[in-house]
């Protein structure tokens, strides 16, 4: 089955957030858990907690089907050990608060070196900061997400990914999540059936569909290998149709949140009931 949504607005609570995917037709959803753009938050209540699961229950959100993303001022491999703190501390408190929520996965964006530290270096932070946060953690699989390549962001490509993985201890609790347009824009191409199939080949050689926990579903404004982070609607990009034909045929990207991030939120119903049809979902 294909779990198909977008990253929907939790505003005024996480509570919210249910609604608001199920009035876009959607079977998956993402979220923030809190204000993305501030360090702190207020603890989630007893009262909102109840309130989310059971209007997931309601709009027959399994957990499963729910991607929750950190904040973005996260950075798990920063080469400055206050900072680097900092956002261990941070991560840890998403990660308990996607268990308080009752959620099972947290997608995150692995890192950036800021030229201070080399990429080895780097890497072997992120997978410390993760196995810290997982020791302090259950039942919730710490979800790398597959970066653009801009600046000094790591996780570009799938080499990296795998090394991360390979350092975590507990490999039963950490993931992939795949972003068509940063996939793209790295390197891998995606806009035939050939293409995507040379790509997901690399994909499961190097680090392997098992850990492929969901993915971000978005056209790309800027060139094949431009390294630049900029999303479309499906199909007004550089990337094109036959890639989402390709994903919503493939078994191997079924029963895992596939999330639309693309840039015109008045499209994501019709998007959401194209990419239902391409899987053969009545709509």
């Amino acid at each position: 089955m294909k779990y198909i949504g977008a990253h929907v607005s939790a505003a005024g609570g996480v509570d919210n957030a249910p609604v608001n995917a199920a009035q876009i037709g959607a079977t998956a959803f993402a979220l923030f858990t809190k204000n993305q753009k501030r360090w702190n938050a207020s603890p989630l209540t007893d009262k909102v907690i109840a309130s989310f699961k059971e209007k997931c229950l309601q709009y027959g959100f399994a957990m499963d089907q729910i991607l929750p993303h950190d904040s973005y001022l996260i950075n798990l491999g920063h080469p400055e050990a206050e900072k680097l703190e900092k956002s261990r501390t941070a991560f840890i408190d998403e990660m308990q608060r996607c268990q308080q929520l009752g959620l099972t996965r947290l997608n995150f964006h692995p890192g950036s070196h800021l030229k201070q530290i080399g990429e080895g270096e780097c890497i072997s932070r992120i997978a410390e900061s993760l196995n810290i946060a997982l020791a302090q953690t259950a039942g919730v699989v710490a979800v790398i997400e597959n970066t653009a390549g801009q600046g000094s962001n790591l996780g570009y490509c799938f080499e990296q990914l795998a090394e991360i993985i390979a350092q975590v201890e507990d490999k039963e609790r950490v993931g992939v999540c795949l972003d068509t347009c940063h996939t793209f824009v790295s390197g891998y191409d995606l806009r035939t059936t050939e293409a995507c199939e040379a790509t997901f080949k690399a994909f499961d050689e190097v680090v392997g569909f098992n850990y492929l926990k969901g993915m971000h579903i978005n056209d790309s404004k800027t060139p094949y290998g431009s390294k630049v982070d900029r999303h479309a609607p499906l199909g007004a990009g550089e990337i094109g149709w036959s890639c989402f034909e390709y994903i919503m045929a493939d078994s191997r990207f079924d029963n895992i949140p596939l999330i639309l991030e693309t840039t015109d939120q008045l499209l994501w119903a019709e998007e959401i009931a194209q990419l239902k049809r391409l899987a053969g979902i009545l709509v």
